[in-house]
C-alpha cells in the first residue's frame, strides 16, 4: 500500500474552512485562532507569504459559503478579529496584506448576490487593523507601515486592485476611522493618515481614484467641519461644567445646599446621546497648505491640479472661519423652491401638448370621426334631461336609457361609415330583408 501523504496543517484547515457543513466550518475557524496563537508566539514561528495566501483561501470561501445576514455578519466579526491572534506586527501585517490579495484576485469571480457581505467583511478587516494600531499608541511607525500596506495593495498605479475595491476602500476610510480613533486622535496625527492620499491625488491619472479621494475624504473633511466644531465646543461646555461641579462640591463642603435641575440633566442627556459618534478634528490651514504644496508641483497634472485647488479654496475658507454651506443657506433654498416650480410648470405644459397631440392623432386615426363629438352631445342631453326627472326615479330609468341611447348612435356611426366593410354574408342578409 501506497503510504497516505500527510498534508500541511494550512491546507487541511483551509479544506476544512471551504467545507460544505457549517458544523465543520466553525470548527475550523476555532482551530485557526489556537493555531495562529500557538504559531506566533514562538520566537521561530510565524507564517510565510505562501500558507497565509492558503488560510485566506479557505476563509474568503467559509465566509463565501454563509448564508442569512446575521451569521454573516457573526462569521465577518469573527474572522476579521483574527488581526488580534497575531503576537507580532510583522505577522500581522502580513496577514493583512494576504487578505486584501485574496480580495483583489477572486473579486472578479464574487456575483451580485454575494457581494454586500464581502464589502461587510473589507469593513470590518480596516476596522480591526485600525483597532490593532490603536492598540499600540497610534506610533508614529506603526501608522506609516499600515498607510503604506494599503495604499500599496490597493491604491498603487501598478497594482491589480479592481476599481470596486478602490471605490469601497475610499469610501469606508474616513468613516471607520473616525469611528476608532476620532476620540484620541489630534489635528496632526489625522493630517499625517490622510496624507497618503493627499500624495495619490495630486499625482495619480485615474479619473476614478481621483474623483473618490476628494469626494469620500477629502470633500468629507469640509463637509463634517460643522460637526467637528460641535464636538470640540461641546469637549469645552463640558469641562466647563466639570469645574463648575469641582465649584459646587467646594461649597457643599462649606455647607451650602445645591438642587440640581431634572430638565437640564435631561437635556444634557439628550445632547450627549445626539453626539455619540465623534467626528476627526482637524487643523484646516496645515491641510489646505500640504494640498497646495502638492497640488502646485510640476508634476501634477492639470485636471488633478484644479479639482484640489477647490477643496484649497473651501478649507482656507473654513479656516478663516467662513462655512461654505452657511453663507447663503434661505438663498439656496429659495432657489431650490424656484427650480421646483419651473420643473413643475415645465412638465405640465409638456403633459398637456402631448395630450392635446393625441387627441389629433385619435381624431386622424379613427375610423370613426363623429363618434366622440355625438358623445359629448348625448351627454349633454341627457344631462338636462335628467335635471327635470324626479332624484327617485334619475338613478334607475336614466342609466338604462343612457345605455340604449349610446349604443343606438354606436350603431348609426358605424353604419354610415362602415357600410363598405361588412362582409359578403351580411350584405346578403340585409338585401334579402329588404326585398
Amino acid at each position: 500500500m501506497v503510504p497516505r501523504v500527510q498534508l500541511p496543517p494550512e491546507i487541511q484547515l483551509a479544506q476544512r474552512l471551504a467545507g460544505n457543513d457549517q458544523v465543520t466550518r466553525d470548527r475550523a475557524v476555532r482551530k485557526l485562532r489556537k493555531y495562529i496563537v500557538a504559531r506566533t508566539q514562538r520566537a521561530a514561528g510565524g507564517f510565510t507569504h505562501d500558507e497565509l495566501l492558503k488560510i485566506w483561501k479557505g476563509l474568503f470561501y467559509c465566509m463565501w459559503m454563509q448564508d442569512k445576514p446575521l451569521l454573516q455578519e457573526e462569521l465577518g466579526r469573527t474572522i476579521s478579529q483574527l488581526t488580534h491572534a497575531f503576537q507580532t506586527t510583522e505577522a500581522r501585517h502580513l496577514f493583512l496584506q494576504t487578505f486584501w490579495q485574496t480580495i483583489n484576485r477572486e473579486w472578479a469571480g464574487i456575483d451580485r448576490l454575494r457581494l454586500d457581505k464581502f464589502y461587510m467583511l473589507m469593513r470590518m478587516v480596516l476596522s480591526e487593523s485600525l483597532k490593532a494600531v490603536k492598540a499600540q499608541g497610534w506610533e508614529e511607525r506603526q501608522v506609516e507601515q499600515l498607510l503604506e500596506l494599503l495604499t500599496t495593495e490597493i491604491l498603487h498605479p501598478n497594482g491589480e486592485a479592481p476599481n470596486g475595491v478602490k471605490s469601497h476602500f475610499l469610501e469606508i476610510f474616513l468613516e471607520e476611522l473616525s469611528k476608532v480613533g476620532a476620540a484620541e486622535l489630534t489635528a496632526d496625527q489625522n493630517l499625517q493618515l490622510i496624507d497618503p492620499f493627499c500624495r495619490i491625488a495630486a499625482c495619480t491619472n485615474d479619473s476614478l481614484v481621483l474623483h473618490n479621494i476628494t469626494r469620500s475624504i477629502l470633500e468629507m473633511i469640509v463637509e463634517q467641519a460643522p460637526l467637528a466644531i460641535e464636538d470640540l465646543m461641546n469637549e469645552l461646555d463640558q469641562q466647563k461644567a466639570e469645574d463648575e461641579v469641582s465649584d459646587g462640591d467646594d461649597e457643599l463642603s462649606e455647607g451650602s445646599f445645591c438642587r440640581a435641575d431634572p430638565e437640564m440633566d435631561e437635556e444634557q442627556a439628550e445632547d450627549d446621546g445626539d453626539s455619540s459618534d465623534p467626528v476627526l478634528q482637524f487643523d484646516y490651514e496645515a491641510v489646505a497648505n500640504r494640498l497646495f504644496e502638492l497640488a502646485s508641483g510640476e508634476s501634477t497634472p492639470s485636471q488633478n491640479r484644479k479639482r484640489l485647488y477647490k477643496v484649497i479654496q473651501k478649507l482656507r475658507e473654513l479656516a478663516g472661519g467662513t462655512f461654505p454651506e452657511d453663507d447663503v443657506p434661505e438663498k439656496a433654498y429659495k432657489k431650490l423652491l424656484e427650480g421646483r416650480r419651473e420643473r413643475k410648470k415645465k412638465r405640465l405644459l409638456k403633459s398637456q401638448s402631448q395630450e392635446k397631440a393625441g387627441e389629433g392623432k385619435e381624431k386622424a386615426l379613427s375610423p370613426y370621426p363623429d363618434l366622440g363629438v355625438e358623445r359629448k352631445r348625448s351627454r349633454r342631453k341627457v344631462e338636462r334631461a335628467g335635471s327635470t326627472v324626479p332624484a327617485e326615479t334619475r338613478g334607475q330609468r336614466g342609466a338604462h336609457g343612457r345605455r340604449r341611447k349610446r349604443s343606438r348612435q354606436l350603431h348609426r356611426c358605424k353604419a354610415r361609415v362602415a357600410g363598405v366593410q361588412q362582409p359578403e354574408k351580411k350584405r346578403k342578409q340585409s338585401l334579402e330583408n329588404r326585398k
